[in-house]
């Protein structure tokens, strides 16, 4: 064992790995040597061991160091091993596991077979003797410090040295992704502050600025998010929860109702909502629950479920003689509209002016003529 010397595990210029087999001891002669088990790795040039659990733990030896080997067959309760007789160490020996061994022999010992292929490979190293015709070339450096002087990776001990130094960089960055999200977080509770602060500015100087500005300055506070959201960590959950939830949204859901005709479907006020909320992201079930109580709690906003399962909020003064009057007057003027050109004329979703479409023809004012074209709406001359 005195043959061996401490190694970084990395494969040198002009060096080749040959096979490499897990779960190999090493014996100090007769005597089991005081490293675990590990991995023996046969190269063009070396012999060279690992430990499995610390891949810090390497060493490694010569093949010109062999003077000959032979196998050692398996008997009860004993693995098959193949002794290696080795040449006296060299006086300039770097150091290694151990400075002096009674023994001019190592066994390995191969706890998980592999043994017939790997001294079929030593056979055939140790009679091509590569190791005299493409002798080491010189380390090449790759930094400073520390780094410098370092032997470049190649092989599969290098590809699995590359693994692992990718995994701690991703480690790494991880965790700098981490810390730059809570930055993050706390610089959004500046914004939505000051957005409060803008929005009370706006209430107390209502005189001093245009209807325009006005619009505008809550058209970015709207993109900024809600200055206090309704949440579970709060209010805890069911009614409780809900009942509050329900009134931040009569409150918040009021001006784009009435800029969009007052009616909004579920679809795009959960949008809505999730955007102004930021972080503090609201599931559909708890949006679907809230507006439920609007009318218990006397709010300006209704939830509506069309005869097609399409659920909108619309507020309580909008009336339903006037979208039928409406969309009446449309049909009329134009002969006869689909719903994607009544929506081109409204500003509005399709799905909401097709819904307005079908309650009209419901009510008797349309009639429809459903062709390969579309569904088209006339009026109802009958």
């Amino acid at each position: 064992m005195d043959r061996f010397s401490w190694s970084n595990g990395l494969l040198e210029i002009n060096e080749t790995l040959v096979i490499q087999q897990r779960g190999v001891r090493l014996y100090d002669g007769d005597d089991k040597a005081k490293l675990d088990v590990g991995v023996v790795l046969l190269s063009t040039h070396r012999l060279i061991w690992r430990d499995v659990k610390n891949h810090e733990c390497c060493i490694a030896m010569p093949l010109s160091q062999i003077i000959l080997f032979e196998e050692q067959a398996a008997g009860i309760g004993k693995s098959a091993k193949i002794v290696i007789h080795l040449h006296a160490a060299p006086a300039n020996k770097e150091p290694g596991p151990y400075q002096h061994s009674k023994y001019s022999f190592i066994k390995l010992s191969f706890k998980e077979h592999g043994q017939i292929e790997f001294y079929r490979r030593l056979t055939e190293e140790m009679t091509q003797k590569r190791w005299e015709n493409t002798p080491f070339s010189q380390p090449i450096s790759t930094g400073t410090g520390s780094q410098a002087g370092r032997t470049r990776a190649v092989g599969i001990v290098g590809i699995e040295r590359k693994i692992e130094e990718k995994r701690k960089e991703t480690d790494k960055n991880i965790s700098e992704a981490f810390e730059d999200l809570s930055k993050l977080m706390v610089k959004a509770k500046e914004m939505v502050e000051l957005s409060r602060s803008i929005a009370n500015k706006i209430k107390d100087k209502q005189g001093d600025i245009t209807e325009d500005e006005t619009i505008r300055f809550k058209s970015y506070l709207l993109s900024m998010g809600i200055a206090n959201p309704v949440t579970r960590d709060t209010y805890g959950s069911g009614t409780h929860y809900h009942m509050q939830l329900a009134k931040q949204l009569g409150d918040m859901l009021q001006a784009p109702l009435e800029e969009r005709g007052g009616m909004m479907a579920l679809t795009e006020v959960y949008c809505l909502v999730n955007r102004a909320r930021g972080m503090e992201l609201l599931s559909p079930e708890d949006l679907v629950n809230a507006c439920k109580m609007f009318e218990s709690l006397k709010l300006p906003l209704r939830l509506r479920v069309f005869d097609s399962g399409v659920m909108v909020v619309q507020l309580q003064s909008h009336s339903e003689e006037e979208m039928i009057a409406s969309a009446l007057d449309s049909v009329s003027d134009k002969g006869s509209l689909t719903a994607e050109e009544f929506a081109k004329l409204l500003g509005l979703s399709v799905l909401l002016c097709k819904e307005r479409l079908l309650l009209a023809e419901k009510m008797g004012h349309l009639c429809r003529d459903d062709s390969v074209e579309g569904l088209r709406f006339y009026p109802n001359r009958f």
